[in-house]
């Protein structure tokens, strides 16, 4: 595979690990990385993240492979593995760096999010407005080594258990001929 074809996504959908642990199992995902985006200082540590300080969101960065896996099948996915359409939390998860959050990497993708975003709402199938952001990428900082492949590391963890698990499972089950 040559890097020069793959292009790149990030996305917030509540807690990284989750997000983390379902774009790992596509076909065509070539890696994943844990992180924070959309905040307004440099170099961001977790602890002032999930304090709300810095104005960040905890996202996965991911970098694909258009001709295996579309920009618009990764948004198909980030919308049905988490609610977004509740402000600023997942489950109990709560905080802006919880945010759902889409984060365009040029206008092509931010074309494709409006349109699935606006389709989605329109066709009802939550029952409450969608609220994730869209805006345009502008830096992302990796979170720390203890962030990155969580669930793969911990699935034993309560937290996996009860609230990851049940996620990828649901990727399992919407989504088997997109998986490795």
């Amino acid at each position: 595979m040559n890097v020069d074809n793959l292009e790149k996504a990030t996305f917030g959908a509540g807690c990284f690990w989750c997000i983390d642990a379902v774009l790992r199992k596509l076909k065509g995902v070539e890696s994943v990385e844990s992180g924070f985006a959309g905040g307004h200082i440099k170099n961001p540590p977790y602890r002032e993240v999930v304090q709300g300080r810095t104005g960040h969101a905890e996202v996965a960065q991911v970098s694909f492979n258009p001709e295996i896996i579309s920009y618009q099948d990764l948004l198909e996915i980030f919308f049905q593995v988490h609610d977004p359409t509740t402000l600023n939390r997942q489950g109990a998860d709560v905080g802006t760096h919880y945010r759902s959050i889409i984060l365009t990497h040029n206008e092509v993708q931010e074309k494709i999010a409006n349109e699935i975003k606006q389709k989605l709402d329109a066709s009802e199938i939550f029952d409450d407005p969608i609220v994730t952001e869209i805006k345009a990428f502008e830096a992302f900082y990796p979170a720390e080594e203890v962030h990155q492949d969580f669930y793969t590391r911990n699935e034993g963890m309560p937290y996996c258990t009860f609230v990851i698990k049940p996620k990828v499972d649901k990727l399992k089950r919407l989504f088997a001929e997109k998986l490795n």
